[in-house]
């Protein structure tokens, strides 16, 4: 059983940027493969970014990519996503996910063994 608790959204102008965290419980989680999902008001819930199991490949949406990093220090059972030049349209509740021994092109789809509650972030033009 692994728990997801995200922290670090919140307000930040266009421009900005902020550092997302998702703690997880469980003794095993360096064998799960962990995303970031967000979901914005009216959209589905899309794909942002994932980190292999053993944190030795990152995959990103492409519209994130070169402005968001995921990493992950296992020795802590913590997840990051420092997002950067932060967009208006970046503004949605951010997830966190777990799959068991996935790699990080993996995480784009299917199912998801678990989720966190989400964080919200507000991007202000």
């Amino acid at each position: 059983q692994v728990q997801l608790v995200e922290s670090g959204g919140g307000l930040v102008q266009a421009g900005g940027s902020l550092r997302l965290s998702c703690a997880a419980s469980g003794r095993t989680f360096s064998r799960y493969a962990m995303g970031w999902f967000r979901q914005a008001p009216g959209k589905e819930r899309e794909f942002v970014a994932a980190i292999s199991w053993g944190g030795s490949s990152t995959y990103y949406a492409d519209s994130v990519k070169a402005r968001f990093t995921i990493s992950r220090d296992n020795a802590k059972n913590m997840v990051y996503l420092q997002m950067s030049s932060l967009k208006p349209e970046d503004t949605a509740v951010y997830y966190c996910a777990a799959d068991y021994l996935s790699s990080a092109v993996g995480m784009v789809a299917g199912k998801k063994d678990y989720w966190g509650q989400g964080t919200q972030v507000t991007v202000s033009s």
